[in-house]
């Protein structure tokens, strides 16, 4: 009796569902901006979890940050926050300086800094294809349109999480769904600093 037992609890286990989550942080700063909060991702995380019925999640984390001796005041902040994701949330946080451009124009010459992430999180999404079911982007960036169309034409779920004053049309309806960041209350946490420190701290 016993061994039927197992043999029945084994079969009707619950399947699994293993999501990744892909976080563009550049991106996703616009929808800070227009909440005025910071995001608690732990509350994200679990948040994603329990809707998506996912029995393991694992977080990626992109983000750009200024080189030292850039800015006027300490990015000691940031670096805590990024240890924060690592050793306290488990997070994978993927990280480059920007790359400061020196350009020149009729006005003369001026420095301009880029720290795109779209290769790398397009490569770890290839990477680790095998390894999750379902794939969740925190971006409203339309280049990502063709990886979603690659991922769901290879058995994945796709689902997209930004804000609507940054989300192109193409990623809107792309993917498996689509979800509004600014409409789920409860994941936000502290108020932002006013708003001139705010853009200060992101250039």
């Amino acid at each position: 009796m016993r061994q039927v037992k197992n043999r029945f609890m084994s079969e009707n286990k619950t399947e699994n569902n293993t999501i990744y989550v892909f976080i563009d942080a550049s991106n996703l700063w616009e929808a800070l901006k227009a909440k005025g909060k910071f995001i608690d991702f732990e509350k994200v995380t679990k948040y994603i979890k329990e809707r998506f019925s996912g029995t393991t999640i694992k977080a990626f984390y992109y983000t750009a940050y200024p080189a030292e001796g850039t800015r006027s005041y300490s990015l000691d902040g940031r670096h805590k926050f990024f240890t924060f994701l690592k050793k306290g949330l488990g997070f994978e946080v993927i990280k480059k300086e920007l790359k400061r451009i020196s350009i020149v124009d009729e006005h003369g010459e001026a420095i301009e800094e880029k720290g795109n992430m779209d290769v790398e999180i397009t490569i770890d999404a290839m990477h680790h294809l095998e390894k999750y079911n379902m794939a969740v982007f925190f971006t409203g960036d339309s280049d990502f349109l063709a990886l979603i169309t690659y991922l769901r034409n290879h058995g994945k779920k796709v689902f997209i999480f930004s804000s609507r004053n940054n989300v192109s049309q193409e990623l809107r309806t792309g993917a498996d769904g689509y979800t509004d960041i600014l409409d789920i209350e409860f994941i936000w946490g502290k108020d932002l600093k006013h708003r001139a420190e705010l853009e200060k701290e992101h250039k």
